[in-house]
């Protein structure tokens, strides 16, 4: 009889189940009369290029308010701590009491599809995108393209860039031994919140390391656009990683 019973409370009521924000939550028995969760919405995916393999490029836009903010989720094909991050973004965001009256989210799920497959730092050629933007410190060298938006990749993302204008962008990557947030352009105030919220240790792009045609040096030195580049630890655990940086994250794109 007992058994019997247990079996149409699994039916009837969904006693396990997922919550719609973690996926490997479980839903405690004692719960069971709580109502269905919403269903996510679908997101509408946009091409905005193709990798040199012919992958897509592709971005969705989230909210329609005046402040403008562009997440990319990869631009090194090896750096993969921050996908349970872009994946989660647009739903944690669109969550938010009156987010989408506020903000102008375009997310770019990831800049270098060949080289996310490959398991490589560049892209299908071998080059390293995040050395191939049009800054005044670009190198002509092989592994960083003959000439800056030499790569299909790094030209998307530059035009991407140039039509929508961000008043911030943030783009994840990771670093072997370490985690912290990194800035360019005007955008020392928004690392510190991010620094403050997460306890990730800030610090400026000059400061550790020389980016030669970075996304960075382009865009925070030449447009002048706020940028934060989110270093998490090599080897993290991707929801490990989204669960420090959530409440930052959001933060930094709600915040002008």
């Amino acid at each position: 009889m007992r058994r019997a019973c247990l079996l149409c409370c699994l039916l009837t009521t969904g006693c396990i189940g997922f919550h719609p924000k973690d996926p490997k939550w479980r839903q405690p028995a004692e719960a069971s009369t709580t109502p269905a969760a919403k269903p996510r919405p679908e997101l509408a995916w946009r091409e905005v290029g193709r990798s040199v393999r012919g992958r897509s490029l592709r971005t969705t836009t989230l909210g329609h308010g005046p402040r403008r903010v562009l997440w990319v989720g990869g631009i090194h094909g090896d750096e993969t701590e921050g996908m349970v991050a872009t994946a989660s973004l647009p739903f944690e965001f669109l969550a938010i009491p009156d987010a989408e009256a506020r903000v102008t989210l375009t997310i770019l799920d990831d800049a270098n599809p060949d080289g996310r497959d490959q398991k490589t730092r560049g892209n299908a050629n071998g080059v390293d995108l995040n050395r191939n933007f049009p800054a005044p410190n670009f190198k002509p060298i092989r592994s960083f393209g003959i000439r800056p938006l030499s790569q299909p990749e790094a030209q998307a993302l530059h035009d991407l860039i140039l039509a929508l204008r961000p008043h911030l962008i943030i783009v994840a990557h990771s670093w072997r031994g370490d985690h912290f947030i990194n800035y360019d352009g005007p955008a020392e105030e928004p690392a510190a919140r991010f620094a403050r919220l997460s306890g990730y240790p800030l610090r400026a792009s000059d400061s550790f390391a020389p980016t030669p045609g970075s996304l960075g040096s382009w865009v925070g030195n030449t447009l002048r656009i706020p940028i934060l580049t989110l270093e998490y630890l090599r080897g993290r655990q991707p929801d490990e990683a989204w669960a420090e940086t959530r409440t930052a994250i959001l933060s930094v794109i709600l915040e002008g």
